[in-house]
């Protein structure tokens, strides 16, 4: 049987900076996987692509990857959010999509090792980091997913 791969997923919002570095650092992170497709938003604040990338290695040593074949497309992001589309609806779309993609195969278990997946969403309910996470496990069946 394959070992176990310790996931954890984050979101960065409803979090101040010393608050989500610290759990990353706490949670013994090795690498933040970036699953956003729009990663250079002044919105994003500290979470930002390349200050992000500054401070996990100046705080925490963490390794930064940014993986947008994990991220849903602007469409599908544009008819949830900008429409008020549904959930259901937009996790039927994601799933849908990471399938055609086959992230399976496009990312390894290696990678994910001890790895972070993060978006902006504060809770994992309605975020499609759980469900990159969820699904990667339902293919490998082998990952341990914590929510920080």
């Amino acid at each position: 049987m394959a070992k176990s791969i310790q996931l954890f997923t984050i979101g960065f919002t409803q979090k101040s900076a010393e608050q989500f570095f610290e759990l990353l650092i706490q949670s013994q992170i090795k690498r933040i996987v970036d699953t956003r497709l729009n990663n250079v938003s002044q919105l994003a604040g500290f979470a930002k692509r390349n200050d992000l990338r500054y401070f996990l290695k100046k705080l925490g040593n963490i390794e930064y990857v940014h993986l947008p074949e994990l991220a849903p497309t602007q469409d599908i992001l544009d008819d949830y959010k900008k429409k008020k589309g549904d959930w259901a609806t937009y996790e039927q779309q994601f799933l849908s999509l990471i399938a055609q993609r086959k992230i399976e195969q496009q990312v390894s278990p290696d990678l994910l090792e001890g790895s972070c997946l993060l978006c902006s969403e504060a809770q994992p309910h309605h975020c499609h980091r759980r469900l990159v996470a969820e699904y990667l496990n339902q293919k490998w069946g082998n990952i341990r997913i914590h929510h920080l």
